[in-house]
């Protein structure tokens, strides 16, 4: 990709996604995710109705009259984005492939961050991982996420880079337990495609951060249409074959299938205590994250 054509990208993922933190996040965002807890502001004279535990007796004896310790609310947090860039999250068959979507979806949650004075990191994995950005400030770390996101899906960048295409969420949540010692939100945006149980690294991971799971999915995948002979590939390992989507016995194991990997994904996250919303490439995910926010 073109380094003007990566800018317009850029610029383009920016507005839009400015646009929604702005008009929609901003204060859904507050409420929902809160701050480390409450910090020390300043002194001022004891007024009827105060709690005598807040009384700071080193002052009060200095000026002879009683003083409090204010504190106010410490807002600032870290947001860790976990972002899936296996090979599965490059399909998709109506809007937009599940890639865009993570990076639309990505761009959003790090402005609404900012607005809030949050630090913003990012994990790009696979298999393995396969990028570390640590948490920053600012309007000019996040373009540089978002470039970054945009380089990966880059079609150059799959074939020159020494990219693993399968999928990994438990390597992901263990590489965040150890580069981020402090409490952390982290949202882990993938199609969770993946073959090994992530369930005891979630578990662990959810135990010391604010976790949550943003599942992307194609339609597709929920429901077969009847196109006659379909030829499938498998992005993660590369098999291919061919089916018969007129069978209708294949159509119904195909969506039981797919009823039955969600209510799994879903069970999962519900045991543990994370939420978690699934989100279709061809739908609005503001509606899905404003829900997902909602029930914090």
């Amino acid at each position: 990709m073109e380094t003007s054509e990566l800018l317009k990208q850029v610029r383009k993922i920016e507005i839009k996604a400015r646009g929604l933190s702005n008009n929609i996040f901003a204060g859904q965002y507050h409420s929902a995710f809160k701050g480390r807890g409450m910090a020390f502001a300043e002194v001022r004279e004891y007024q009827y109705g105060d709690d005598v535990r807040d009384i700071d007796w080193n002052v009060t004896a200095r000026f002879h009259r009683p003083y409090v310790k204010v504190f106010e609310e410490e807002r600032e947090l870290t947001v860790m984005l976990l972002i899936d860039v296996s090979g599965s999250l490059n399909f998709g068959t109506r809007r937009q492939t599940k890639n865009v979507l993570a990076t639309e979806i990505a761009a959003t949650l790090s402005f609404s961050a900012m607005q809030n004075n949050d630090k913003i990191g990012v994990i790009f994995f696979s298999d393995r991982i396969e990028k570390y950005i640590p948490p920053k400030k600012g309007r000019k770390h996040i373009l540089y996420i978002i470039r970054e996101m945009l380089t990966f899906d880059s079609e150059e960048h799959n074939a020159q880079a020494d990219r693993h295409k399968g999928t990994d969420v438990g390597v992901a949540l263990e590489y965040l337990g150890r580069m981020q010692k402090r409490r952390c939100t982290a949202f882990v945006i993938s199609d969770f495609y993946d073959r090994k149980d992530f369930e005891k690294p979630l578990q662990i991971c959810n135990s010391k951060h604010d976790i949550m799971g943003i599942q992307l999915y194609d339609p597709l995948l929920k429901s077969l249409p009847d196109v006659g002979i379909l030829r499938i590939h498998d992005a993660e390992t590369g098999y291919e074959q061919y089916i018969d989507t007129s069978s209708k016995a294949l159509r119904k194991a195909h969506s039981q299938y797919w009823q039955e990997r969600k209510e799994t994904l879903r069970n999962t996250f519900q045991k543990n205590s994370v939420d978690y919303v699934s989100i279709a490439t061809d739908e609005d995910y503001v509606k899905h994250l404003q829900l997902m926010f909602a029930r914090r």
